[in-house]
């Protein structure tokens, strides 16, 4: 999945996530679930605002963060996830696997958006890859687990080419 078409997914949970809020005319609130440290992760977090503004969505015009960060201690994110849920976040954008797995167990209704080195059906965020089904999506890189079919692909256009 590119960049863009996460942002338009995420553009969309928003807007569905806001729906109810709409007759009060409240701002969205994203809720930011990091198992890291803001230093660190500033460019991630600059770049994820950069990409909803081209989106349309603005932090402090149509929308609101609040930010949670574990500082590396994982046991710390099931108690951030429900703290971000306690401040009524319409959905969760989760930073890392544990993260998603924190705000997961959580909440099985708000809309959690996750980025994911591994595959996420085996670690148990989705049920599936083209239907996630429950209330997380996201992106998964699955750069290993796509090496075979990447080389078997060159290796198709080599031997076309030649």
């Amino acid at each position: 999945m590119t960049r863009r078409k996460l942002l338009l997914l995420l553009g969309a949970a928003i807007t569905a996530a806001s729906a109810p809020r709409a007759q009060q005319k409240a701002m969205p609130v994203i809720g930011f679930l990091g198992s890291g440290s803001p230093g660190p992760n500033a460019p991630l977090v600059a770049a994820f605002r950069e990409g909803l503004s081209e989106t349309g969505w603005v932090e402090g015009q149509n929308l609101a963060f609040e930010y949670r960060w574990a500082e590396g201690r994982y046991d710390r994110l099931p108690a951030l996830a429900a703290d971000l849920l306690g401040r009524k976040a319409d959905l969760i954008a989760a930073s890392s696997i544990p993260s998603a797995q924190a705000a997961k167990s959580v909440t099985p209704t708000v809309p959690i958006v996750f980025v994911s080195g591994g595959d996420p059906v085996e670690l148990g965020l989705v049920a599936g890859r083209a239907r996630p089904g429950g209330n997380l999506t996201g992106v998964s890189i699955l750069a290993a687990e796509l090496t075979p079919k990447r080389l078997e692909l060159l290796s198709e256009l080599v031997h076309q080419a030649g």
